[in-house]
């Protein structure tokens, strides 16, 4: 009996102190968080040479990546330019997501020791003789990236080397590349980086950055034998006649014909830096970029306005439903509801199927599988997971999404198509799986092709292509027959009223009351919540910087789903009000148009395309942003039609009990779609 005393004793404590131990397990996993990375890279450690061992390394390597410019289309290869290159070494591995941006890293000649100062270290020499045409090619070439202002991207430690400079009001911008050298006209007017260096004036002259000054700073890790971690590495790019970085700039004349000898030095040093940290080390480029320290109130004040009109749309909606129905109540019988007129009068033809209803479910299914492929993307970048430190994250997670999200395309097209009584299932799900897929790899893949004509670096590899036919066929397709399977099982969406058997004659309608003016009005409120933003990010995309505000992207892309869904339900009440019941299709393109609107915005920065180098290639950017104005339609019409369908049916099941208020709501289903 006496171990039982002792062990129910024993339990009796345990209990009591349960709370405080589950207390005590969670500050320590708590603790153990404290120094977890978001982005699941794990630091690296650098030391001397001498002290070098497993934990720590003395070897700094320099990867290079694409170039690439404001005033062209097309990026290109590090070795494409023939600068200094190392052909023996591996390259290092990409994702999918790195690929398809067009990254190409690359090693490159630059390697250092850690603490290891170094001035004027001699990297090669490159010799072009103009006599010889492959040489002059190579020398041309060179001379049209320095015209188009074309920018090298070096990364150390998987972070962007920076070149920092002074901007107005005495900021700082650090920009992650810099230029492989300047132009001045014949005029005598530098242009881009030749501004900086009072020396670069000869007339119709090129001016080649063949030395840069690097410095790398790094912090020590206290309390730890890993030794030191680099928390940033910026860059000035110089240009020399000598190879002992004397001498005055590298200048090329255009018309220069005989040998040209350019000489590559660098010099690296190293400085500790106390207070930056290896987890902010990003944050001194992020800050610096142009759009983040500029138009917050604006952002703000486009979101209240945004939240001002949504409420208004629901607002008039309630209030106008909500007067209507009084009046119903009053009604004492059927027939007083008939002689009404406008969309009380359509009841019983607003849930006949669309025309072309396989292709509006199809559509239907494709648009939740980018809203939800969307929706989930942005919500990790949210939270860190898809950060510029790992690159090539939101690429990859777009993709994968994507090809996982089959399975509710499949179902919400089979629904959609069996309630539209549809019959061709077979038709219904190859076209789902195929159709919007087909049509967008098809257009990448000619695009894709005149980028390899071009030899630029953005052109897919062959294997890349077949890894993203194999998870589009594997995966996507198997999974689209899923949820097509499931989608038809279920029985068919049942509708309140019951549907007349003869169409009713649509009267003459008015001019805003057809279908093209009205959509093209519907568009406007969902762009204007949004074009602050897509300024931001066609900003980052030609001036080839990181975007990382996904918060307010998050929060723009929800009150732009509230704003399609708002005004699609509007212009629909108005139309029913027109005895007009073809509401399907309008409701999917009402919202949708809003892709249109972002097409064009998106065409104003080929204005800084240069007229030698960039117009000829517009249908190439022309092809890009159809590509981004079907999965912008796609994905606002879904949010349009689902929003159109959903709200009669909830109206008319809360009055389903009375024949009177059933007729009524049905016309307000109409209505609210």
């Amino acid at each position: 009996e006496q171990p039982q005393r002792v062990a129910g004793a024993t339990m009796r404590v345990f209990r009591r102190l349960r709370p405080a131990l589950l207390l005590l397990l969670l500050c320590a996993l708590l603790r153990c968080a404290h120094t977890f990375y978001l982005p699941g890279l794990a630091p690296v450690s650098f030391c001397d040479k001498d002290s070098s061992g497993k934990e720590s390394d003395s070897t700094i390597e320099l990867f290079v990546n694409r170039l690439d410019s404001v005033e062209s289309v097309l990026p290109y290869e590090y070795t494409a330019f023939d600068f200094c290159s190392v052909a023996s070494e591996k390259r290092p591995s990409e994702n999918l997501g790195q690929v398809l941006f067009g990254e190409r890293i690359e090693p490159s000649p630059y390697k250092f020791d850690f603490k290891n100062n170094e001035e004027c270290k001699f990297v090669c020499t490159k010799k072009y003789d103009t006599s010889k045409t492959d040489e002059k090619a190579n020398l041309d070439f060179l001379k049209k990236g320095m015209l188009l202002n074309y920018q090298h991207h070096w990364i150390v430690d998987n972070m962007p080397v920076t070149w920092c400079y002074d901007v107005e009001d005495g900021q700082k911008f650090c920009n992650p590349g810099f230029p492989i050298g300047c132009y001045v006209t014949e005029t005598g007017r530098p242009k881009d980086a030749c501004v900086v260096n009072s020396d670069f004036n000869d007339k119709d002259t090129f001016y080649i950055f063949n030395h840069v000054d690097i410095t790398i700073f790094y912090h020590m890790v206290e309390h730890e034998a890993a030794g030191a971690r680099l928390v940033a590495a910026k860059m000035e790019p110089k240009s020399f006649k000598n190879q002992d970085c004397t001498g005055g700039p590298m200048a090329l004349n255009n018309k220069f014909a005989g040998e040209v000898v350019i000489d590559y030095t660098y010099s690296v040093h190293f400085e500790e830096d106390k207070k930056i940290r290896w987890a902010s080390r990003w944050d001194y480029i992020l800050e610096s970029m142009p759009h983040t320290n500029i138009q917050w109130f604006s952002i703000m004040n486009s979101l209240v306005i945004v939240l001002f009109l949504s409420g208004m749309v629901a607002m008039i909606m309630l209030r106008t439903l909500h007067k209507d129905i009084a009046r119903y109540n009053q009604m004492d019988s059927v027939e007083d509801a008939q002689e009404e007129f406008g969309w009380k009068l359509v009841h019983g033809d607003v849930f006949r199927p669309p025309r072309k209803g396989m292709l509006l479910s199809v559509f239907l299914g494709s648009g939740t599988q980018i809203f939800i492929m969307t929706f989930v993307t942005l919500f990790f970048a949210c939270l860190g997971f898809l950060s510029p430190a790992n690159r090539g994250a939101l690429m990859t997670c777009s993709v994968v999404l994507w090809v996982l999200l089959g399975t509710p395309a499949g179902y919400v097209a089979a629904r959609f198509y069996k309630s539209f009584g549809g019959e061709k299932w077979k038709t219904n799900v190859l076209l789902t799986a195929f159709l919007c897929p087909g049509v967008v790899f098809a257009d990448f893949f000619v695009m894709n092709l005149i980028l390899w004509a071009e030899g630029s670096s953005a052109a897919m590899p062959f294997g890349t292509l077949v890894a993203i036919l194999a998870l589009w066929f594997c995966i996507s397709v198997p999974l689209t027959f899923v949820g097509a399977y499931f989608g038809f099982k279920k029985s068919a969406i049942e509708h309140p009223v019951r549907t007349n058997q003869i169409p009713r004659q649509i009267p003459e309608q008015s001019f805003y009351t057809k279908p093209f003016p009205g959509i093209v009005m519907g568009g406007i409120l969902p762009f204007g919540c949004i074009f602050i933003q897509l300024f931001f990010i066609l900003n980052s995309i030609w001036s080839h910087q990181m975007y990382y505000m996904f918060g307010f992207l998050f929060l723009v892309f929800i009150i732009l789903v509230i704003t399609c869904s708002e005004a699609t339900i509007l212009l629909c009440y108005f139309h029913l009000c027109a005895e007009d019941y073809h509401w399907q299709w309008r409701s999917f393109l009402t919202s949708g148009f809003t892709a249109v609107y972002f097409l064009v915005y998106a065409h104003h920065p080929v204005l800084w395309l240069h007229h030698d180098y960039g117009t000829h290639l517009l249908p190439l950017h022309r092809n890009n942003w159809l590509l981004c104005l079907l999965l912008v339609c796609f994905e606002d019409l879904q949010c349009g039609e689902g929003s159109a369908q959903k709200k009669p049916e909830i109206r008319l099941f809360v009055w389903k009990r009375s024949v009177l208020i059933s007729t009524c709501a049905a016309g307000m289903k109409s209505a609210s779609e």
